[in-house]
This record gives structure tokens, C-alpha cells and sequence, in this order.
């Protein structure tokens, strides 16, 4: 079993669940930019599972893109928590504000960084699987 797939897998499944806690038991309603980044991250957990049982390390030309993707999004939506100038420019014009603070740990962590979090270690860990499937 590799390793860097478990760890990829790992992340995705506290993603999303994670993000279902936020959403169902603390009764958080998701932003535009929130539901894309489910969009991208829920896939993940079942994709990454299913790779994880069959050991397939060429599961990363797949997930690869979705995990960037996913993660541009969210460092977007970080900054635009976290940067009041960008605030203007936000696309969430109904509902929940893009720009909205559910959370705000050690007064800089909210669910954005935590999602963004969650697809960097992804990303970092499925490069890591292809340096190591093309070494072997």
C-alpha cells in the first residue's frame, strides 16, 4: 500500500466530513465558493478510496487537476476572507457571503484555510506518488 495515496486519501475524507459537520450538525450554510470546493473535494474521498484498495498509483492523472482546481478555489476564497479590498469584487450575491467567517481559530483559520489545507496536502502527496511511480 503506498503511502502518499493513504495520506491523500486520508485528507479527502476529513474534507468532507468535515464539511458535512459544519454544514449538518453545526448548521453552517455553504457560500457559492464553498459548494464548488465540495464540488472538487467530495469526488476525492470515493476516487482516492477506490485507489487506495486496488493500489493504483496512476489514479493521480485523474485526481491531480481535480485536487489544483480545487485548491486555486479556496486560496481565492481565503483571500477573499482575508483581504477586504477583494471583498468588492466577490461573485456570492445571494445566500451566505462568500466573505463570511463561520470560524475563525487563532484568528486566522477558517473553513476556506482548512479546505485549502486539505487540497494542498492532496496535491503535495499525489506529486509525491508520481516522482515515486516514475523513479520505479
Amino acid at each position: 500500500m503506498n503511502k502518499s495515496l493513504m495520506m491523500a486519501w486520508i485528507a479527502s475524507i476529513v474534507a468532507t466530513l468535515g464539511s458535512l459537520y459544519f454544514s449538518e450538525v453545526m448548521h453552517f450554510i455553504p457560500c457559492t465558493l464553498c459548494w464548488y470546493q465540495r464540488i472538487f473535494m467530495y469526488p476525492l474521498a470515493i476516487i482516492l478510496g477506490m485507489a487506495v484498495y486496488r493500489n493504483d498509483v496512476r489514479i493521480y492523472r485523474y485526481v491531480l487537476p481535480l485536487s489544483i482546481i480545487g485548491m486555486l478555489i479556496s486560496g481565492y476564497h481565503t483571500l477573499l476572507q482575508k483581504v477586504p479590498y477583494l471583498q468588492q469584487f466577490e461573485m456570492c450575491t445571494s445566500g451566505v457571503p462568500c466573505s463570511q467567517d463561520y470560524i475563525n481559530w487563532f484568528g486566522f483559520i477558517t473553513i476556506p484555510i482548512l479546505a485549502f489545507t486539505a487540497f494542498a496536502i492532496i496535491t503535495i502527496s499525489l506529486v509525491i506518488l508520481v516522482r515515486s511511480h516514475k523513479r520505479g
